[in-house]
């Protein structure tokens, strides 16, 4: 299967990949389906059912909410997040959906919409079954979506003799330099002479250009940098009933009302690191525009680290003398678009990443419903701290390195969030894999690269360690922390 950046991010809502974003463009697809094959008008009830994962927690990932909007034709990435409450709304007001946003139908949640919490689908623990009926009740549609992580769906397919497989409709041609092992991808780099971010430049370019690529990367940069301005602003309570206090604005505050303390205390860059994750996944857990990355679970990761590159590490120049600081805009300061320089950081960071997250991905799993959180934070501070190695001018050894040392110690990582919500501790979770991240890249820089434990193998340890761990620790909410904080 061939996986591009975009593949590993992508623009969405929050607060999950596997439980809004997918749900979401799986009930979408299921419309688009009803109206390729001539069916839509003709459909009078639509039934969905969650299943494993997804019926456990769904109510508190917004699982629900997000079905209604994909059967209202809505896309994560283009939804106008501030309208999300009134079409849902709407929607259960009037008991009524229009599919695709033009063919109406009555739709009564509490009998088209059931979370099973305790029945799985075979083939996966995020499934659900949508159903689509004539006037007469036979069925025109039946269909079997798996939500695998990252916002990624596959269907199930039954085949002749009576087994199920999940069918992916992956682009198969072959890249221009393919890799399935971080082994593979060291030994292209050194065959070619070149980074891991030149690489997956390279084999970016067989969907598109060089300079769709850089604008298609610089955008993702740009929605991270809004998220984190938005959750440095932005105060209150998160949803749901453990009422969460959003800490990022008082954060924020705290760390630009005295510039001298950062003088005297050399680790309050942690601190800005921290604000960072906390901005992006307070925002996730209020169900804002976020950037998967790969997960929204883990979604503050790269962010955090990312604006720790550019801001500290690779920070723009000053204002010029009595002029207008043209480059900083918001917390820690904004790119200047027109530095160059800067942006090649930026956009080697995000490649050098997505070439790590595909390796798991193809290798093991980015889903904390099938692998825990190993397979969410985990990946990510492996991803950041690859990606910040290389733009630090680390080698491809020692960027695989980093990698290797980002997931070796989230080995085992369950996913337990409290009371199905993606907020404890969740939030605490990415801002404290973000400084391990930043602390893996700077031990891998010490380093010559050589190193006992691969990042093949420790890819393949975080599967078999997925594989083993009990159902209960793999985001049902049924163990862990989940079920000893009591709820208010």
């Amino acid at each position: 299967m061939a996986v591009s950046v975009f593949d590993l991010f992508k623009i969405g809502i929050g607060p999950s990949s596997s439980h809004t974003v997918g749900p979401m463009r799986a009930a979408r697809l299921f419309v688009q389906r009803l109206r390729h094959e001539g069916q839509l008008d003709r459909t009078v009830r639509v039934a969905t059912a969650l299943y494993g994962s997804l019926g456990a927690t769904g109510k508190g990932h917004g699982s629900d909410k997000a079905v209604l909007l994909g059967l209202a034709g809505h896309e994560p990435d283009t939804v106008d997040v501030e309208r999300i409450p009134a079409i849902l709304e709407e929607i259960r007001g009037r008991k009524r959906v229009a599919l695709g946003g033009e063919h109406e139908i009555a739709f009564d949640e509490a009998r088209d919409l059931v979370l099973y919490r305790r029945q799985s689908l075979p083939l996966h623990a995020n499934g659900m079954r949508l159903i689509a009926f004539d006037a007469e009740g036979n069925e025109l549609q039946n269909r079997v979506y798996y939500s695998v992580g990252g916002g990624f769906v596959v269907t199930e397919e039954v085949l002749a003799d009576g087994s199920r497989q999940k069918q992916i409709a992956p682009d198969t041609t072959v890249l221009p330099y393919p890799f399935k092992t971080g082994a593979e991808l060291l030994a292209l780099t050194e065959r070619e002479h070149c980074s891991i971010a030149e690489i997956m430049r390279r084999n970016e370019g067989h969907w598109r250009s060089d300079e769709d690529t850089r604008a298609g990367l610089l955008n993702i940069w740009r929605v991270m940098q809004s998220c984190v301005e938005r959750g440095c602003r932005t105060e209150g309570i998160l949803p749901g009933g453990f009422k969460v206090r959003r800490r990022a604005a008082q954060l924020h505050r705290e760390l630009t009302s005295d510039a001298e303390a950062a003088l005297r205390d050399p680790l309050q860059v942690m601190d800005w690191v921290n604000l960072y994750a906390l901005a992006v996944n307070e925002e996730n857990a209020a169900g804002g525009r976020v950037v998967t990355a790969p997960t929204n679970g883990a979604a503050g990761i790269i962010p955090a680290v990312l604006h720790y590159y550019a801001r500290f590490v690779n920070p723009p120049p000053p204002a010029p003398r009595g002029g207008v600081d043209a480059t900083r805009n918001g917390p820690g300061g904004r790119t200047n678009p027109a530095l160059g320089a800067h942006e090649d950081g930026i956009i080697d960071f995000l490649l050098t990443a997505a070439a790590i997250g595909i390796l798991y991905k193809e290798n093991a799993s980015i889903s904390g419903a099938e692998v825990g959180c190993q397979g969410e934070v985990g990946v990510a501070c492996s991803m950041a701290a690859a990606a910040l190695c290389a733009v630090m001018g680390g080698t491809p050894a020692q960027v695989e390195n980093a990698a290797e040392i980002g997931m070796e110690h989230h080995l085992g990582l369950t996913c337990d969030p409290v009371g199905g919500l993606v907020q404890i501790p969740c939030i605490e979770r990415n801002a404290i894999a973000s400084v391990k991240a930043i602390n893996a890249a700077r031990m891998a820089l010490r380093g010559d690269g050589t190193h006992h434990v691969s990042l093949d193998k420790v890819i393949k340890t975080m599967r078999e360690t997925g594989a083993d761990m009990m159902t209960k620790y793999k985001e049902t909410a049924r163990g862990g922390l989940a079920v000893n904080i009591v709820e208010c």
